[in-house]
């Protein structure tokens, strides 16, 4: 398991291509996010970007590897902490602004998968590296001070925030030892989307109703889950690849870098609040992603 996580198991290097890919699903995770933001519906359009995620890898089923069956208790593992975290997610958009949450649930999750991997697994980091996956999080984290436009804090949404920031340390470790005990990325991804549209769907049902029919009554809805869904199961499926070259750590530390594109999403469509400790934080969020580029050069 060590060596899965390390990025032994096909390559070690951060990549171009790999840091390329990684910045590249970073735009298009923040896309997504702005679009769940700015719904009216927030429940209904979390939904409708899961299930947009399903005609996108039923036609990847067609061109991607068959999944080993061993793969499975990752699958299903990986399914169920990302319904929490898109409950999570939600619940932190209907109470706070994209520049809050959204930088601090990615902020949180590259310290934790990189304090697990030292501490459980072993796994040792240069100073560089440490020091820019440190810089990253510290750059994004440092966003709950940022206050509301009224002058006040908002300690619920830092909250929500934190919560999902947990669930995203924990599927990014399972995805990616499991998209290598699957030896196909693009396979596993493909039955994680369609599993999580399932449950989501199912917890749905159960627990709000008239979310589906909020749903099916509004074209717009619909198209952002189309649109969302697309971009997310791209966006995710250059991650989870990323995850099987290089190691899981520095990938989901790369990866937060999508807070300077919500920060400018956040700012420049949704005309959130920009202030000083916006600024500074992105300024620090990019210093980190540099320096994390060239402490694997």
């Amino acid at each position: 398991m060590t060596r899965w996580l390390t990025g032994n198991w096909k390559e070690t290097d951060l990549s171009v291509t790999v840091f390329l890919c990684v910045v590249l699903a970073a735009l298009l995770h923040a896309i997504w996010n702005s679009l769940l933001k700015g719904s009216a519906d927030k429940q209904a359009t979390m939904l409708a970007i899961a299930l947009g995620h399903v005609p996108v890898a039923l036609l990847m089923l067609l061109f991607a590897p068959p999944v080993e069956m061993a793969a499975l208790p990752w699958i299903l593992a990986g399914v169920m902490l990302h319904l929490g975290y898109q409950l999570f997610l939600t619940a932190g958009y209907r109470i706070g602004d994209l520049t809050l949450v959204y930088p601090i649930a990615r902020g949180s999750a590259p310290l934790i998968v990189t304090a697990f991997s030292i501490a459980v697994m072993g796994i040792s980091f240069s100073k560089w590296e440490l020091s820019g996956v440190c810089l990253i999080a510290i750059g994004l984290a440092s966003l709950s001070l940022v206050r509301r436009a009224d002058g006040m804090r908002n300690p619920r949404a830092v909250v929500m925030a934190l919560g999902t920031g947990m669930f995203i340390a924990a599927y990014s470790l399972v995805d990616g030892i499991g998209a290598r005990v699957a030896t196909t990325a693009l396979g596993y991804w493909n039955w994680a989307a369609i599993g999580n549209a399932v449950l989501l769907s199912g917890w749905t049902l159960a627990a709000k109703p008239p979310v589906f029919a909020a749903l099916t009554s509004n074209r717009s809805v619909i198209l952002t889950g189309f649109v969302g869904g697309s971009a997310s199961f791209l966006a995710y499926g250059l991650v989870i690849w990323a995850f099987t070259q290089a190691p899981i750590a520095l990938v989901t530390a790369l990866r937060e870098t999508s807070i300077v594109f919500a920060l400018l999403i956040g700012v420049g469509i949704l005309k959130e609040r920009l202030d000083l400790a916006k600024v500074v934080s992105t300024i620090v969020t990019i210093s980190g992603a540099v320096l994390l580029r060239v402490s694997r050069s």
